[in-house]
């Protein structure tokens, strides 16, 4: 059911999965910084404020968040006063990053495929095709330690400053921050300030998908 509540509550989840409080969501877009505060989402009176189509169009601009995406968000979210069932979770494949880099786990589009995945419960629904990799080691720190899961969608579009996981045609598989993409490169900032930055050419890379979800 769509209602006021779940609406703004899919908002901060929005918010939370960026890494970003409701005022740096509303900053990111483009709006005041005060637009998503919850002293805005009722007037004096009481009466509930919803945001406008147009403020949401922002978010999922600024963000890269598809519509389906926010959906699943207000779909997989439990308010008070809600008489539904709770919602149910979902579940992924999950792969360590050093399996990652073999062969037959991926189609060419970066999608899961093949044998010998495990698999994962979330606590809210992703889209379809989403998988999980476990970090292994600490080349991700201070962002991501060893054993966190980060939760990748292939399908998702892709903005500078998006964390992303990159696999190579030689079958490195590694997690950077998007700092530029062209028709010719691919330009990486390390997580972790000990490990280089990368620029890779297009035809070196097999495929790119954005982190949409971390465990930690």
């Amino acid at each position: 059911m769509l209602s006021h509540d779940r609406v703004w509550a899919a908002i901060d989840a929005l918010a939370d999965r960026y890494s970003l409080s409701a005022s740096g969501l509303a900053k990111r877009a483009g709006l005041d910084s005060t637009a998503f505060n919850k002293s805005k989402r009722r007037s004096a009176d009481g009466r509930p404020r919803w945001p406008s189509t147009e403020s949401l169009a922002k978010v999922m601009d600024a963000t890269g968040a598809s519509l389906d995406e926010f959906m699943s968000l207000i779909k997989g979210i439990r308010v008070a006063g809600d008489d539904r069932l709770p919602a149910q979770g979902a579940s992924v494949p999950l792969l360590g990053f050093a399996q990652a880099g073999a062969g037959g786990f991926f189609d060419d589009a970066g999608f899961p495929a093949g044998q010998g995945w495990d698999v994962v419960d979330l606590p809210a629904p992703a889209a379809g095709g989403s998988y999980a990799l476990q970090v292994q080691g600490d080349s991700m720190l201070p962002l991501y330690r060893d054993g966190d899961r980060l939760v990748v969608d292939p399908a998702a579009g892709i903005r500078r400053g998006d964390r992303v996981v990159v696999r190579t045609h030689g079958g490195e598989v590694m997690a950077k921050i998007l700092e530029r993409q062209t028709a010719k490169a691919l330009e990486l900032v390390s997580l972790n300030p000990d490990h280089p930055n990368r620029i890779l050419q297009t035809n070196e890379v097999d495929w790119v998908a954005r982190i949409v979800w971390a465990s930690q």
